[in-house]
C-alpha cells in the first residue's frame, strides 16, 4: 500500500488537533481532529488553569438530552473551574424527529450524539442511566413503574460515586412544575442520590466492585418557571450565566446556546441570543455545611481550595502546598499571547501531584482518606496534562492512510484524501499519526503507539518513523468486535436496555476500536496526548468530514420493511433485502430466506456481486404464504459470503452535520396476518416531512405512494392522484408546502382527499379549509393502552372496505396520538375520542370535513409509529382512510347531493 505524503509541519499548524479538552478528569483520547475554538489555544489554557486552582465539583441530572442548563453548566466548567458532571436518565428514544426519519432506537443514538456535540461547549463530563425514553409520561409514577426505581437509583448512585461531586442539581424540582413524569423523576432521583450515594448499604454491590461511597455536600433544583400549587420555591442563588468571557469571546449563555442549538432532531435549531446580564436562579433544597439563606456560589460553605483536598497537617497537606504554589505560579505567568511561560511552572505541579500520589498510594492512611485523596490528586494530573499540551500549543492528528498516494499540494490546498470509513475483520491497512508543537520551548517525542480497548483487537506494526511522525502497518482481528451500542433491548416495549457490556454502564457509547497516542517529554515530565484513529471524506459544501474509525461485518444484511402486516387474502408479497459491503474490493456470495413451515419464496436463493467497498444491493423475494391466519411471524435474510453467514445489518444514523453512529438489527421482518383490504388502483401522493417510514409501509397493502417535491407542489397536477398524504411535521420541515397551500385547499375543493398526519404547533394557522386551534401547550394522549370511542360508527371511515372497531385500537405502541386540536369549526367532525386517566375527553385527533367535492381529514393519531411497527388495526384504518375517494356510500352520497346524511346528521364539536 502506497504512503500519503505530509507537507510538514506547516498543514498540521493549520488543522491542530488537540487531543484533550480542558475538562476530562483523565487522559482520555480525543474523539475530534479539532477542537471547537473555546477549547483551543489561549482560552483553553486559562480555563485548565481555573480548573487547577479548586477542587469545586458539580454534578446535573436531567431526564432527556437538551433538557439541561447548559449556560449555568458553561458558567460554573469554563467560568468557575469547577469539574462538571452531566448525567442524562435517557437518550430519548421516544422524542420526535424534524431532521431524519430515525425514531426509537435510532434516535437515541442521534440524540447521544447530539449531545455529546453540545457537551463540548459546555464543558462537562456526560453519563446516562440504563432506561430508555418510552414516550411522553403524564405522572413520575408511571416513569418510576416502567423504569424500576431501584434500576434506575442505582445506575444514578453509580455515576456520583464515579464522579464524587461536592454538588447535586438538577434542572427539575421532582413535583407537578416538572411537566410530564419523566422529568419528575430526574428531580426525585437528584434528592435521593443526595442520599443514597454517601449510605454503603445502598447498592453495596458497587462497593463490592471497588467504588466507594460518597456523599454530597448540598444538593440545588432550578427554580420553577410556572409554579403549579403546594408551597412557592423560592431561589437561593442566581449563577450569572450572562457573564462575558473575554478569553472565549462571549457570554456562557450564548456559548451554551451554540452547543444546545447541535441538538436539532427535536426543534431544528435555536438562535443565539444577545449579550447581556441574565441570571438562572437555583433553589438550595439540602445542605451538609452551614450556609445563609440567599448565596452567592453553589459552593458557599465548602471549601474548595486545593489544600482541601486532604488532612489539615502532615504529608499530604505538605505536597498539596508545593501543588497549590505551582498552580498559582502558573496563572501569574499567564499570557495569552505567550502561553508557554505557564509551562515551566505546569511542569513543577505536575511532578509534585505525582509524587504526592505515589506517597498516598504507599501510605498508611485510612483506606477511605486514602480513595478520597487518590481520586482527587488523579483529577489534578489529568487537568496538569491537558494544560501542558495547551500551554506548549501540542497537537496530534492521526488518520487511516488512503489506497493511493496524494501530492503533498494537494493536501495542503484540499485536505486530507478520502480512506475508507467502515473497517472488517482480517483487514489490513495503514495508519498514520504526526505530532506537532507551536512553540520553541525544549521539548523531546519520546513515543508515538497505537493501542485499542482490547489488546488482542489488532496486530499493530511499525513502518516508518520519524521524530515526529510514524507510520503504522495493522491488521483486524477476525474476532474483533463491531462499533455497535453496548446496550440493546428485545422490543422497544421495553423501557431499559440490556447491557451487551456490563462494564460499560453509564458511558456514552462503547470506545471506538483504534486510538493512536504520543509522549512528550518536558522539563522531566511525560505528556500524554491521544486521539481515536479518524478516517476522512471529502463532501461537497462541509468540505473534508472526519469520522472515527469504525468496525463493521463485510455484509450488511437488512430487510425492509422491518415489520408490518399481510392481509388474509394475499396470495404473495414481497420482501427486499438489502445488502451493503463493507468488502475492499469485489464480493460474491448468496441471500436466502428463512421461511415460517409450508412457507415458500421465488426465489429460494439468489446471488449478489458488489464491486468496491460500500456498493449496496437490492435483492427482491416473491414470499408465499401458507395457511396464513392472524398470528405472528418472522422471516429471516441470510447472506453467506466466502463461508460465513450474515444474519442481521446496521443502520447508519444521523443525517449530516452529525458524527454518525451505528444501530444494528437482525434481518428480519415481523409481520401477522390481517383482515385488511384497501380500495383498488389507488393513486397516493406523499408529502414527506422531517422523515418517517409510513411510505414504505404502505407498500404492504399493495400501495404505491409518489413522493412529492418542491416542484410538484407548486405547479404538478394534483389531480392525478386520488390522495395527498401529509407525512409528520410537514409544516414545520417543508416551507414549499406552506407556500403552495391554497394549490391543496383547490385541490380538495375539486374533489381530492387530503389527510394530514401529526403536525407540531406550526400547524396551528388555519391551514385547513375552515378555522381550527391546537393551543400553545396541544394535547397528546400517551397510554397506548386507553380506551378509544368510535363517536360516528357509521362514518364512511368505519365501515369501508373494513369495518373499523374498538379492537382496532388493540396493541398500539407507545402513544395514541399526539397534538390533539383543541377546537375546530362545526364543519369538521371529531371521529374518535380517547384520554389518559385524570385527562379531559379528546375528541380533536381525528377530524373529517366535506370541502367542495373533496375530503380533509386532520389526523393526530400516531401512524407513523404504528405502521412501521406493524400494528395491524393502525394497517385496516389507514386503509379505510385511504380508500375514502373509492368508498361507494360517499360516491352514492355525491350522486344524490345527499352530503349531510353520509357524513353525519349534525355536527358539533
Amino acid at each position: 500500500m502506497k504512503r500519503y505524503a505530509v507537507a510538514g509541519l506547516a498543514l498540521l499548524a493549520l488543522v491542530a488537533a488537540y487531543a484533550q479538552t480542558q475538562f476530562d478528569t483523565s487522559i482520555k483520547p480525543s474523539l475530534v481532529p479539532y477542537e471547537i475554538p473555546a477549547n483551543r489555544g489561549a482560552a483553553a489554557l486559562w480555563q485548565s488553569l481555573k480548573k487547577l486552582h479548586t477542587r469545586a465539583s458539580l454534578i446535573m441530572i436531567t431526564a432527556h438530552p437538551d433538557d439541561e442548563d447548559g449556560a449555568m453548566l458553561a458558567y460554573e466548567s469554563r467560568g468557575l473551574g469547577a469539574q462538571v458532571t452531566l448525567l442524562t436518565l435517557n437518550r430519548g428514544e421516544g422524542g420526535a424527529n424534524v431532521m431524519s426519519s430515525d425514531y426509537w432506537d435510532a434516535l437515541g443514538l442521534v440524540r447521544t450524539e447530539e449531545l455529546l456535540a453540545a457537551d463540548r461547549y459546555y464543558g462537562v463530563e456526560q453519563y446516562w442511566t440504563r432506561v430508555c425514553d418510552y414516550g411522553f409520561s403524564k405522572t413520575m409514577e408511571e416513569a418510576l413503574t416502567k423504569w424500576k426505581h431501584d434500576l434506575v437509583l442505582a445506575d444514578v448512585v453509580r455515576v456520583v460515586r464515579i464522579t464524587r461531586p461536592l454538588v447535586v442539581t438538577s434542572v427539575f424540582v421532582g413535583g407537578p412544575s416538572d411537566g410530564h413524569g419523566n422529568h419528575q423523576v430526574a428531580g426525585r432521583l437528584a434528592k435521593e442520590v443526595f442520599e443514597a450515594a454517601g449510605d454503603p448499604t445502598r447498592f453495596p454491590e458497587q462497593i463490592r466492585e471497588g467504588l466507594q461511597p460518597w456523599k454530597p455536600l448540598k444538593y440545588y433544583a432550578r427554580t420553577p418557571w410556572f409554579q403549579h400549587g403546594g408551597p412557592e420555591i423560592k431561589k437561593t442563588l442566581d449563577v450569572p450565566v450572562g457573564s462575558y468571557d473575554p478569553l472565549i469571546g462571549e457570554t456562557y449563555l450564548q456559548l451554551s446556546t451554540e452547543g444546545l442549538g447541535l441538538q436539532k432532531s427535536q426543534n431544528g435549531g435555536t438562535g443565539i441570543p444577545p449579550a447581556g446580564p441574565i441570571p438562572s436562579s437555583y433553589h438550595r433544597f439540602g445542605s451538609l455545611v452551614p450556609v445563609q439563606d440567599q448565596e452567592e456560589s453553589f459552593f458557599d460553605g465548602i471549601d474548595t481550595s486545593l489544600t482541601a483536598i486532604g488532612p489539615a497537617s502532615g504529608f499530604v497537606a505538605d505536597g498539596l502546598k508545593r501543588v497549590d504554589a505551582a498552580t498559582n505560579e502558573a496563572m501569574a505567568q499567564f499570557s495569552a499571547a505567550s502561553p508557554e511561560k505557564c509551562a515551566p511552572a505546569l511542569a513543577e505541579g505536575y511532578k509534585a501531584t505525582e509524587a504526592l500520589l505515589a506517597a498516598v498510594k504507599s501510605s498508611d492512611l485510612p483506606a477511605a482518606q486514602k480513595y478520597d485523596v487518590e481520586h482527587e490528586l488523579k483529577i489534578k494530573l489529568a487537568q496538569f496534562n491537558n494544560a501542558l499540551v495547551e500551554s506548549l500549543g501540542l497537537s496530534m492528528r492521526a488518520t487511516v492512510l488512503p489506497d493511493h498516494e496524494v501530492s503533498p499540494v494537494f493536501a495542503l490546498f484540499m485536505g486530507d484524501p478520502d480512506t475508507f470509513r467502515m473497517a472488517i475483520p482480517g483487514q489490513q491497512f495503514g495508519v498514520k499519526v504526526s505530532v506537532a508543537h507551536e512553540n520553541a520551548a525544549p521539548m523531546t517525542i519520546s513515543r508515538i503507539y497505537l493501542d485499542s480497548p482490547e489488546p488482542d483487537w489488532w496486530q499493530i506494526q511499525r513502518k516508518k518513523q520519524t521524530a515526529d511522525e510514524n507510520e503504522f502497518e495493522v491488521k483486524a482481528a477476525e474476532t474483533i468486535p463491531f462499533t455497535r451500542p453496548y446496550f440493546t433491548r428485545p422490543s422497544i416495549e421495553q423501557p431499559y436496555y440490556d447491557l451487551l457490556e456490563p462494564t460499560l454502564v453509564s458511558q456514552p457509547l462503547a470506545p471506538y476500536p483504534l486510538r493512536a497516542w504520543s509522549e512528550i517529554a518536558y522539563r522531566g515530565v511525560s505528556i500524554k496526548l491521544g486521539q481515536v484513529v479518524q478516517t476522512t471524506r471529502r463532501e461537497t459544501g462541509p468540505g473534508v468530514v472526519f469520522e472515527p474509525l469504525a468496525v463493521g461485518p463485510a455484509v450488511s444484511v437488512q430487510v425492509t420493511p422491518r415489520a408490518g402486516t399481510v392481509p388474509l387474502h394475499a396470495r404473495s408479497f414481497d420482501l427486499a433485502v438489502n445488502l451493503h459491503s463493507n468488502v475492499k474490493g469485489p464480493a460474491e456470495g448468496t441471500v436466502h430466506l428463512e421461511l415460517p413451515k409450508g412457507w415458500t419464496s421465488k426465489p429460494a436463493a439468489q446471488p449478489f456481486a458488489t464491486a468496491h467497498d460500500g456498493d449496496d444491493m437490492a435483492l427482491h423475494f416473491q414470499v408465499i404464504p401458507s395457511a396464513l391466519s392472524e398470528q405472528r411471524y418472522e422471516i429471516g435474510a441470510v447472506a453467506s459470503l466466502n463461508g460465513r453467514e450474515y444474519r442481521e445489518g446496521y443502520r447508519v444514523t444521523g443525517y449530516p452535520g452529525l458524527r454518525p453512529y451505528f444501530l444494528y438489527e437482525p434481518a428480519s421482518f415481523r409481520t401477522s396476518g390481517v383482515d385488511v383490504t384497501v380500495a383498488p388502483a389507488l393513486k397516493v401522493a406523499y408529502i414527506m416531512g422531517s422523515g418517517d417510514d409510513v411510505p414504505a409501509a404502505l407498500e404492504q397493502l399493495g400501495v404505491h405512494v409518489t413522493l412529492l417535491n418542491a416542484s410538484d407542489l407548486a405547479t404538478g397536477d394534483l389531480r392525478r392522484f386520488d390522495v395527498v398524504l401529509l407525512g409528520v411535521r410537514t409544516y414545520a420541515a417543508r416551507p414549499d408546502l406552506i407556500a403552495n397551500n391554497q394549490r391543496l385547499l383547490d385541490y380538495v375543493k375539486n374533489g381530492g382527499t387530503v389527510i394530514v398526519q401529526y403536525n407540531t404547533p406550526e400547524f396551528d394557522h388555519n391551514y385547513g379549509p375552515y378555522p381550527y386551534q391546537m393551543g400553545d401547550e396541544p394535547e397528546e394522549v400517551t397510554d397506548e393502552e386507553s380506551a378509544v370511542t368510535i363517536l360516528e360508527p357509521d362514518n364512511p371511515v368505519f365501515t369501508w372496505p373494513n369495518k373499523i372497531s374498538e379492537a382496532d385500537f388493540q396493541g398500539w405502541i407507545e402513544e395514541r396520538g399526539s397534538k390533539f386540536m383543541t377546537s375546530w369549526d362545526a364543519h369538521y367532525q371529531p371521529l374518535l375520542e380517547t384520554h389518559d386517566p385524570g385527562q379531559a375527553p379528546q375528541k380533536g385527533g381525528l377530524l373529517f370535513a366535506r370541502y367542495g367535492k373533496g375530503i380533509y381529514i386532520y389526523n393526530a393519531y400516531a401512524f407513523y409509529r404504528e405502521l412501521p411497527e406493524g400494528v395491524p388495526g393502525a394497517f385496516r384504518l389507514m386503509a379505510n382512510l385511504l380508500s375514502l375517494p373509492k368508498n361507494p356510500k360517499l360516491a352514492a352520497s355525491n350522486r344524490s347531493g345527499d352530503l349531510a346524511r353520509a357524513v353525519r346528521k349534525g355536527r358539533s364539536n
